[in-house]
């Protein structure tokens, strides 16, 4: 059982042997650019390529990183997912396989591509591409069959041996004590029994595995007996004990020479109860990891009732179908393809898909509706994680629920844009948009995921297209949250394009006109706003817990870091699109110059964030406050406020947002006189910036103050020692930078 540690997959369950074939592909890594392992599913190249990749990940500077392609059906998400693996997270509108190339063109790494047989010829013209532009790249595939790249080096992946070596017996002894600490093969005949166990099953690892399972239900002795029954009955048509699975696999995926696996299979299943079996095949619609409850939304529906999902998914569990770490459950893809012909079968593929559908759609909701509260990290991770699986919902509605499809799309489009998945949010709003009519809110929100897209590729035009468009809606609708949507989406457009008074001008207007609380007074109600945010003389109280510290208000207007407040405040919580919508007033008066104002502003629009747990806007309202305090030459009260924007958008695992904090915690160091520690935040800053495909970006008046700093911190130190430091930061691992750059005594 493996889960997601680092870039590579961890092992948690025993490894066993394999010694000839890891000095193998050691080799081949060394001396080849393109290893694929090829074998029968079941064989074990994923475990062998997982330890191989982790005894030669020294040797690759940039890392070696994982992709999984199992849970692609097609091809549509491919760069994505290989995107996704490597780090990128681009923010342009250049071509994702162009953008790819290109982040990967001085990079020295090792990619994995995991079960790439249903992908080959996608995967063969991929690679073939970054192996041209990326002479850095080593590339480990694992796949039934050779792709077909040019310079690809095959290495053949046999079972384990079964006569003369022990390794076959002792994984079967391995993972029988894995599944109860006290069995053994201490009974007088179990370890010769075990032994015709593993010779029947020719040492496929998965076979003996799933053979293991099924200790606890029979003996060792009695295992043997049935198996060496079902393996010595012939398989045709007219054999009334073969699996009915077995006669209706596809020999394209099941060719007769893997009989024994898919026999093994086909025996698991019959070991089954009927609710196991129907559960087995539901579950092979999710895409990703997945927990009880989303087990139970999905598969319940007939004689599966919730409290029968999670009877089954444990039995499953017992007879290691499914694999558990902790609260998450996967299920392998050889299992989900044999689940997926059974499904076929029982005539349920579209009532499955429409439960799977309707359930990612009800987490659509329910995150939409956490976005501002105290489980905004969460929501935000889930939605990460569940990406193929709300993509693969959004192409069934798009096919059979129009309805359901454009409102899906605006409700995640934010959380993707936020996890960089742009292409995506943009590519599925415009298509929910075109398959058929939408109107009132759902219509608002997809044309402001469209626009909120564009603006953060860089495509301005497009989204003051669409800004334009989202108000003269939200006025007709008399939506005020259209309203301050829209006006967050056209100021943001205007303050890149240099225009902050347009942008203060209209945010304020449209705070003004949206203030009054609703009368239920609910979670998303609003409130007044006690002043404007451009003559601010009052402030809403802090929130704060006792004793946290939090930014405050000196007596000259500026705000100060490290002041601790306490107490509380009842009042509602703010909306999401309105905190935005305050966003963009501080930075509008901070552009302006109007620097005690935007301060204020900035420290009350952090406790209002704080008072729901509101993490995204608060990271920006940090950075504004890191800004402020370097133009009002407080360099070190900047620097703290700066990692706390970092810390925020770290959580938020936000690429683009940490770029940006790295810039002004390197501009804050150097106006403090720490001239190579400014350097080496500036380099990890420009990894992140080509992390998300863009230059430095940033509203107009970052450009002087980033080049003031960058000159002040070569005259501290020198250029020679200056370019050192910084390309250190650039060839540092992001993360490692990062979190160098958030501890205040940052090395050289």
């Amino acid at each position: 059982m493996m889960t997601q540690v680092g870039f590579l997959p961890e092992e948690t369950s025993s490894f066993v042997g394999r010694r000839a074939e890891l000095a193998r592909l050691d080799t081949a890594l060394a001396t080849r650019r393109m290893t694929t392992l090829i074998g029968p599913g079941g064989v074990g190249k994923t475990r062998l390529a997982v330890r191989a990749a982790r005894a030669a990940a020294d040797r690759y500077p940039d890392g070696a990183w994982w992709a999984d392609l199992s849970p692609l059906y097609d091809d549509a998400l491919l760069l994505p997912t290989v995107s996704d693996a490597v780090g990128l997270a681009d923010h342009t509108l250049r071509m994702p396989v162009e953008a790819l190339c290109e982040w990967l063109s001085d990079k020295r790494l090792l990619l994995v591509l995991d079960s790439a047989e249903h992908l080959r010829a996608p995967c063969s013209h991929l690679l073939a591409e970054l192996l041209t532009t990326s002479p850095g790249l080593t590339v480990l595939v694992t796949s039934r069959q050779p792709l077909g790249t040019r310079g690809e080096h095959a290495v053949r992946i046999q079972p384990l041996p079964v006569d003369g070596a022990p390794d076959a017996l002792q994984l079967f002894e391995d993972r029988l004590r894995a599944g109860d600490p006290r069995a053994g093969l201490d009974a007088p005949g179990d370890r010769a029994a075990a032994a015709d166990i593993c010779r029947r099953l020719e040492g496929i690892p998965l076979a003996i595995e799933l053979a293991a399972a099924g200790i606890g239900r029979h003996t060792v002795a009695q295992l043997a007996t049935r198996i060496g029954t079902r393996f010595d009955a012939p398989v045709d048509a007219e054999d009334l004990t073969a699996s009915r699975l077995d006669l209706l696999a596809d020999d394209s995926l099941w060719p007769r020479r893997h009989r024994t696996l898919r026999t093994t299979i086909g025996w698991s299943h019959e070991l089954c109860t009927p609710l196991e079996r129907l559960l087995w095949a539901r579950l092979t619609l999710l895409r990703t990891d997945f927990d009880e409850e989303t087990a139970r939304e999905v598969c319940t529906g007939g004689p599966l009732t919730p409290h029968e999902v999670d009877r089954a998914l444990q039995g499953l569990v017992a007879q290691s179908v499914v694999q558990r770490d902790g609260t998450c459950y996967r299920m392998l893809d050889t299992l989900r393809e044999y689940g997926r012909m059974w499904l076929a079968e029982l005539g349920e593929e579209r009532a499955a898909a429409d439960r799977h559908a309707r359930s990612f759609l009800g987490l659509a909701r329910r995150a939409h509706e956490g976005w501002t509260g105290p489980d905004q990290i969460t929501w935000y991770h889930t939605i990460a994680d569940t990406h193929l699986d709300l993509c693969a919902a959004l192409d069934h509605l798009l096919a059979h629920d129009v309805a359901g499809a454009q409102e899906m799309a605006g409700r995640v489009g934010f959380f993707w844009a936020c996890c960089g998945h742009l292409s995506e949010a943009r590519g599925y709003a415009q298509r929910a948009l075109e398959a058929g009519p939408v109107e009132g809110p759902h219509r608002t929100r997809l044309q402001w995921v469209l626009g909120v897209a564009a603006l953060l590729q860089g495509d301005f035009a497009t989204a003051e297209k669409y800004g334009a468009l989202c108000t003269a809606i939200a006025l007709y609708d008399h939506d005020d949250e259209g309203m301050l949507g829209a006006t967050y989406l056209s100021g943001l457009t205007q303050l890149m394009n240099g225009e902050p008074a347009a942008a203060l001008e209209a945010a304020e207007r449209v705070l003004r006109m949206t203030e009054t609380a609703p009368p239920d007074g609910g979670p998303d109600g609003r409130r007044a706003i006690a002043t404007d945010c451009a003559t601010d003389t009052t402030f809403e109280p802090t929130t704060s817990e006792p004793g946290a510290c939090e930014p405050t208000v000196s007596e000259s207007g500026a705000c100060e870091p490290g002041a601790c407040e306490s107490g509380g405040d009842s009042a509602p919580l703010e909306s999401a699109h309105r905190l935005r919508c305050r966003l963009i007033t501080v930075f509008a008066l901070t552009a302006l110059g109007r620097l005690s104002e935007s301060g204020r502003a900035a420290a009350a629009l952090r406790r209002a964030c704080e008072r729901g747990g509101e993490y995204w806007t608060r990271s920006y309202a940090d950075y504004q406050l890191a800004l402020i305090a370097l133009l009002q030459g407080r360099p070190e009260a900047s620097a703290a406020h700066a990692r706390a924007m970092l810390a925020g958008k770290h959580r938020l695992r936000d690429s683009f947002g940490i770029a940006l904090g790295l810039d002004i915690l390197a501009a804050a160091i150097a106006a403090q006189g720490a001239g190579a520690q400014a350097a080496r935040v500036y380099g990890t800053g420009h990894a992140y910036w080509r992390m998300v495909g863009h230059p430095q970006r940033g509203t107009p008046e970052l450009g002087p103050v980033r080049e003031a700093c960058e000159l002040q911190a070569r005259a501290a130190v020198g250029d020679e020692a200056y370019q050192r430091a910084f390309e250190r930061g650039q060839a540092d691992n992001a993360e490692v930078g990062l979190a160098a750059a958030l501890h205040s005594d940052l090395p050289l």
